[in-house]
């Protein structure tokens, strides 16, 4: 019982499997991008997962998983539309934690900011971590990270060739040498830098590169019942792994054709780092928008000032006719009372002062 429900939840999520045609009209020839162009830039990509793991010291099925999901996600996607060196970064941090290797992103985009140098013969530059450029980078690989988890439905199984090669070996009891085992190996390996992966259970590409190696090697295998049946295999499908497998080693080195309309690297600087920011003016500084509220804020202080000025002149004004009226009837006191001259004069200056005071005032504020 438990088996049987394995075997469903395995059936449910080892799904992706693509045929020839759905390949031929794959988004990237939507886009007006050749196939040649096309198998030249999966070949790169899967080209730099590979050095970076071994940079990374990552175990290859690392490199294995981010190679397969690389194909899986140019199956949905256009070359034009994403970077392959940003996909492949991508993959290879979405791989490792996968396959329970985890590297930090810094670790990797150091690695492919060095591996970009390399290959474009620049001089190796010290990837500054404090830098806009690499946070960019970094921003843009989480991105990309979230691009590939949404076209694949966040459904990241894996199944390799590897672990069958040596089953089938097993199963077949050859007297092989000791170099077809891991030339089987190798051939699993390099499967993966093509579409195999995606058209092709893992069982038919084992069975696949265990007849190539077994032909290289002068190897027979039984062929009476077939061989290939006790896997679940045909010889259609190995045929046509040994003649991808065929065509792949006939090819030149892969290089970097630039299609993506998004043309930024890992080493050349994005229009946006090269651009100059928009100065923002910090807090205190005298050009700021907070001077000005500052200087509305002195003027609405100052007119309030004027207004309690004037409404205070008012009351001095009064004041001062009533002091005028009593200054008057002191005045003619005073030829009378002679003796008490001194401070009624004195008086009479003090309250002076203070009607001078209160009409400069007045002046002032009108």
């Amino acid at each position: 019982f438990v088996g049987h429900w394995w075997k469903m939840i395995y059936t449910a999520i080892d799904t992706f499997y693509l045929t020839e045609e759905q390949l031929t009209n794959s988004p990237s020839r939507k886009d007006a991008i050749d196939e040649e162009t096309e198998n030249t830039l999966r070949i790169y990509g899967c080209d730099l997962i590979q050095e970076s793991g071994i940079l990374l010291r990552l175990p290859q099925a690392v490199m294995a998983t981010g190679q397969v999901l690389f194909h899986r996600f140019y199956c949905k996607k256009s070359f034009a539309r994403f970077n392959v060196k940003r996909v492949a970064a991508s993959c290879v941090w979405l791989a490792s934690k996968l396959e329970e290797s985890p590297r930090k992103a810094r670790q990797v985009l150091i690695v492919f900011h060095r591996m970009e140098c390399r290959r474009e013969n620049l001089p190796v530059e010290h990837l500054d971590l404090y830098s806009k450029k690499y946070s960019e980078l970094k921003m843009d690989l989480i991105r990309t990270e979230r691009h590939l988890l949404k076209e694949m439905g966040f459904i990241c199984h894996v199944e390799h060739p590897h672990k069958f090669i040596s089953n089938y070996l097993a199963v077949l009891e050859l007297k092989e040498p000791s170099e077809l085992r891991q030339d089987a190996w190798n051939l699993a390996n390099d499967s993966l830098r093509t579409t195999l992966c995606v058209r092709f259970k893992s069982e038919v590409v084992a069975c696949g590169v265990v007849y190539a190696a077994a032909r290289r090697f002068g190897v027979p295998l039984p062929e009476n019942p077939p061989w290939w049946k006790v896997f679940d295999a045909d010889k259609a499908g190995i045929d046509e792994v040994c003649r991808v497998l065929a065509h792949l080693y006939s090819r030149p080195k892969a290089k970097y054709i630039p299609v993506c309309k998004e043309s930024v690297s890992f080493t050349s600087s994005n229009k946006s780092w090269d651009s100059q920011n928009t100065a923002v003016p910090k807090e205190g500084s005298l050009n700021t928008p907070v001077a000005s509220a500052d200087t509305g804020v002195t003027k609405t202080a100052a007119g309030a000032a004027a207004s309690i000025d004037t409404g205070g002149s008012r009351d001095a004004l009064v004041k001062q006719a009533l002091d005028k009226m009593k200054d008057s009837k002191r005045s003619d006191d005073e030829s009378k009372d002679t003796a008490n001259d001194g401070g009624h004069s004195d008086k009479s200056r003090h309250h002076s002062s203070r009607g001078m005071t209160s009409n400069s005032t007045y002046m002032e504020c009108e």
